[in-house]
């Protein structure tokens, strides 16, 4: 089976800058972290697309997205690493702008980085590649061993976390 990932930036994919002393979006590095896991069967496509800070995609940044989803779901169920924030607008601009879907559009990321101590991002991915294989054609958003439709969802940043709406 193929699933496709697409890459657009956020916690999951930031690194720790030592000539800044932050945290930021330098490049993207999933492909790094998927080949520790065992994937059998499973065909993986990466596009890295950007790599923002959620908070700082615009109205044209979704409308990549948008495009580059359309153009993958053909042949497969679409993975989108996200960044948190405004993770629930994108998705439901997607929801609303893409129409019948054959797969499911899987969006997820993480609180904290891949590779940092204590990260939630491989899990985060490694539950969202299962989930393109099991859930039903829509929008999800899966993060913390849980599955939500877009619709029905958003960030608990207090608690730092996605809670039914």
């Amino acid at each position: 089976m193929k699933v496709h990932i697409i890459t657009t930036g956020g916690t999951i994919e930031k690194v720790y800058s030592e000539s800044s002393g932050q945290v930021e979006n330098v490049a993207q590095k999933i492909d790094r972290y998927l080949q520790s896991l065992r994937l059998p069967g499973l065909q993986i496509e990466i596009t890295p697309l950007m790599n923002k800070d959620s908070l700082l995609m615009t109205d044209d940044d979704r409308e990549r997205i948008l495009n580059v989803v359309e153009s993958k779901l053909s042949d497969g169920p679409v993975v989108i690493t996200h960044g948190t924030d405004t993770m629930v607008e994108t998705g439901k601009l997607l929801k609303r702008r893409l129409g019948e879907l054959a797969f499911p559009v899987i969006l997820t990321g993480a609180m904290s980085p891949l590779g940092f101590e204590r990260s939630d991002g491989l899990q985060n991915l490694t539950e969202s590649l299962l989930a393109a294989r099991i859930l039903p054609p829509g929008v999800w958003i899966v993060i913390h061993n849980e599955v939500h439709d877009v619709d029905r969802v958003h960030k608990d940043r207090e608690n730092a976390r996605f809670v039914p709406s």
